[in-house]
Formats: C-alpha cells, structure tokens, sequence
C-alpha cells in the first residue's frame, strides 16, 4: 500500500466515524421539473461526496441546487436563491423565446442543529417567483449556514478580464493573507510564497503572489496558471469556514493528477478538522479514487428520452470501464457473491487452460438483476460492451428478452450467461454437494461420513423452512458456518471441481465464457 493510499484511508476512517457527531448535514436532494430534469433524487452519505458522468448528466444543477437549501450569514435574501442560481428568460411581449418550466420544484432534507428539517422550493411556471414551503410545519424557517459555491474557470472571459484591470486605475484594499489562510494550498502546491496578498475595489478581488528563493518573482492571477489560481483561491476561501457546505465544480481544472489526489485528501482533512460538508462535480478518475465508493455519486442521462438519473448501483466495475480501464482487463459482472465464487472457480479452471491470470479479469457483483438493463444502456453508449460479460443467476433467465432488447436499442448483443441450473445457485451447489460427497470432502478437510452429517444436520436444522420458499441461501450459510468457511468459497470449491470434469450444466456456462474471452482477447 502506497502512502498516499494509506493517508486517504485513516482519514476516509476518521471521516465515516465523524458522521453521528455532525451537528448539520445536507442529507437529500430531489429535483423535479428544472433544466431538463424530470425527477432526480440524490442522497449523500459520506461528509465529502464527488459527483461525476458525462456532460450534460445534470452534476452541476445538482450542485447549485445544493446551494439553495440554506439562508447563508451576511448574504442577501436572494444570493443563494433558485431565482439567482437558476435565472429564466422570459420574452414578456411575445412569449416565443422563453425558458420553459412547469410546477419546478427542489425538495430539500438536512440535519439542522441535529434535527431534520425539510423544506420545499416550488415554482409554477417560468412567470412566477419561487416559493418555499416547510412541509405544513408552523413557525419553520429556512436553516442558516455558511455556503460556499465555485465554479473553477479560467479567467479568459474578456469582460471578466477587463474589470479587474480597472481595480489598478481607482483606490483599492490591500490585504496580505495570515498563514492559517495557506495551510491548503501549501501542501498541494511547489511554489514556496513569501508573501501572498489581495487587492480589492467594488466587490472585485485580485490575488498577488511572492515566491521565495533567488528566483523570486510578483505577479498577479493574471499569470498564475489555473491550477494554481484555483487551489489558492480555495483556500484562501474555505480555511476560517466552520461547519460549512462547501461546493466546487470542476474540482480537477488545472491540476495534474497527482495533485488531484492531493487535493482531494486535503479536502477531506480540512472537512475533519473543521466539520465542512464538501460536495464537488469532476469528469476525473483520480478525483473519483480518492473518496470512498460511498462518496461517489454518479448521474447519467438516457439518450431516449432524456431523463437525468442516478445511477444507483454503479459499482467500481463500471467507474473503471468508464473513467480510463484499459483494454487489457475483461470486466465479468454478476449477482452477488456465490455468484461469484462459482465464476472464479471456473476462471481457475479456464486460466490455466487459456494461459491466462486471475489479473486479467476484473469480477463486479451486488447488483440486482433489475438493474442490469440500465447498466447495458450505460455501457452500450460508451462503446464498452465488448469488455464485459453478463452473468445472471440460473432463476433469472426471464430477464433475457428485456435485457437483449435494451442492448439492441443501441446496436450491440447483450450476449447473456447464466449459471448452472434454473434456480438459485446456492441451490445447484448443494445438489452438487449431496451428489458427490466422496469428492468434494477431501476438498472442504472432511471425511465423508463427516460431510454428510454435517450437510443433514443442516437440512434438520432448517426443517421448518423447508416447506416455505427455496432455503438452500440458508442452507449453504449454514453449512459453511459449521465449516468456518464463507458460502463464496465453497461456492468457488464447486465451481472449479464441475468444470474440471465438465459436470452436469456447467458446460453450458463454461462453454461460452471461454468464447467470450477468446473474443476479447481478438480485439
């Protein structure tokens, strides 16, 4: 383990233990109706929470709709308003030109002084104010909290560029930046500052920077690069925050990807230290990497018909296709984790057969099979069908046509695999079990005589549920309890040992996984 990944788990570690001790939280989001959004729920469960897919997914109204959910200190009435953040045109003398919107609404759920508190922003159409509304709770009122929003451009807008030259034409501030406002940006950035200052007119601001050493120089934002422009102006931004939301967008703009990964530890150090809610939008893998998968929340947009949606079960398997895994890996992606372990035991079989190694795969799983047509959509419109393999359950084989339908709406074969057997498999592992126990004691350390004991003092155990349902999940998880073995490797033990002799139904599992991977390994 690499330091910089063992930094990023202590502090992942201190981070999920901190959460029963925040006192405010911004815990759910749903967006009806509002920049092509039809319904959108997103929930953030860990302190620092990263929103990533493609251009035009809806990261960045989720992230100013965040904005909306708190009355900010010091600020206007209407600064962090939808009014503000989400402004409308509208051509008052003939209507043909306006920004449609109908019954637009933002539901907000948070933990204030740790009680909930919801509360609803609601417009009725593009001519009407926005109203908010307390869920019928008398006497409530909007929550107040710091809020900081950012958008990390560069500066290259022209009229941006040429109202911060007026600042040197008229009386200005100027104020150098104590070290506490630096902490951030010096363990991320090379340059060592002497001095780092601001001037200030008219509710503009302009950074200056003074490095050190015999190649000193001064020089304004102006010539700073964007990475460095972005990650000083976070920090001299965020550093006094206490108890804040912070929001970034474009979190990565500038910065080469190591220093992604640096600051993004230090986003979370600095959210420990000083109980920060920290919620950023990036397009970057490095960014993705170094929050914890729970932190990761991905939202896509469905071609057809255009709703936004969050991916609920993107699991790593895809982050990896989709954010830069080579082709030199074969992504298998199944149910759960018996499901698992019998594919495993096969790839052992196949591997050495193949000349292949356990490196070259890459094995997704808990994912429910409902959701395995939203994952082929996903996959097919990045190109990136050819580097899979679906593999369901023996019982879900009535999921075929759905799902061979969604792969040829865009063009692709889904190309499904199935386990053994036409029900669960725990249950082909058991009947695999009871067949051949003389075989497959040796493998689990028992005697014969001793697994079949052991396998009927299972079965007698769950007499009762027997009758009820198919018990063979309970009964492998018992039987591998009284082994001290998990159900995934024996499920493993069994997959290997049938495809070793090619037993009953398992060819025809085997059979077209080796087509499969014979096809990647053309490509």
């Amino acid at each position: 383990m690499s330091l910089m990944t063992a930094e990023l788990q202590k502090v992942w570690d201190a981070l999920r233990a901190s959460g029963p001790q925040r006192r405010h939280a911004l815990s759910t989001l749903r967006i009806r109706n509002l920049r092509g959004i039809g319904d959108l729920r997103v929930s953030f469960d860990y302190p620092v929470c990263v929103l990533a897919g493609p251009n035009g997914c809806g990261k960045s109204t989720v992230l100013f709709a965040c904005a909306c959910a708190y009355r900010v200190p010091g600020r206007g009435p209407r600064d962090f308003t939808p009014g503000s953040l989400f402004p409308n045109f509208t051509d008052r003398q003939t209507g043909t030109l306006s920004d449609a919107a109908a019954d637009t609404e933002i539901m907000i759920q948070c933990l204030h002084d740790k009680a909930p508190r919801f509360m609803v922003w609601k417009r009725k159409d593009a001519r009407s104010r926005w109203g908010r509304s307390f869920m019928g709770i008398q006497g409530a009122k909007q929550p107040e909290r710091e809020v900081y929003l950012r958008t990390l451009a560069n500066l290259t807008n022209p009229s941006e560029v040429r109202s911060l030259l007026q600042l040197g034409r008229k009386p200005y501030k100027t104020v150098s930046l104590t070290p506490d406002l630096l902490i951030f940006a010096k363990r991320i950035l090379r340059p060592r500052y002497r001095n780092l200052s601001v001037i200030a007119a008219g509710g503009r601001d302009l950074l200056f920077a003074e490095t050190e050493g015999q190649a000193s120089a001064r020089y304004s934002e102006f010539h700073m690069s964007s990475g460095e422009r972005a990650v000083l102006r976070i920090s001299k931004d965020i550093s006094r925050l206490r108890d804040a939301l912070i929001l970034i967008d474009e979190v990565e703009t500038g910065l080469h990807p190591y220093t992604q990964q640096q600051a993004m530890l230090e986003l979370q150090r600095i959210a420990l230290r000083q109980n920060l809610q920290i919620i950023v939008a990036s397009h970057s893998p490095v960014v993705l990497d170094s929050v914890p998968p729970e932190a990761r929340v991905f939202l896509d947009r469905d071609d057809r018909t255009g709703e936004a949606h969050r991916l609920s079960a993107y699991r790593d398997i895809f982050q990896k296709a989709l954010y830069g895994q080579s082709r030199n890996k074969l992504s298998i992606l199944c149910e759960d984790e018996v499901a698992e372990g019998i594919i495993l035991g096969v790839l052992d079989v196949l591997n050495v057969a193949m000349g292949l190694r356990p490196e070259d795969f890459v094995i997704g799983r808990n994912t429910g099979r409902d959701e395995f047509p939203a994952h082929i959509r996903t996959l097919s419109k990045f190109d990136k069908m050819s580097e899979f393999v679906f593999v369901l359950d023996g019982d879900s084989r009535g999921m075929q046509e759905k799902i061979d339908k969604t792969a040829e709406e865009y063009g692709h074969s889904a190309r499904l695999l199935f386990l053994p057997g036409n029900s669960l498999p725990e249950r082909w592992i058991w009947a695999m079990l009871s067949r051949a126990a003389d075989r497959y004691a040796p493998l689990l350390g028992l005697q014969p005589a001793d697994m079949t004991r052991a396998m009927q003092d299972s079965e007698r155990l769950l007499a009762g549920a027997l009758q009820h349902g198919d018990p063979a999940k309970s009964l492998l998880e018992a039987f591998a309890g009284d082994l001290e073995r998990t159900p995934a490797a024996i499920a493993r033990i069994v997959g290997r040992r049938e495809a070793e002799k090619n037993g009953p139904g398992i060819a025809d599992f085997l059979i077209p996984l080796r087509e499969r991977i014979q096809a990647w390994r053309q490509l």
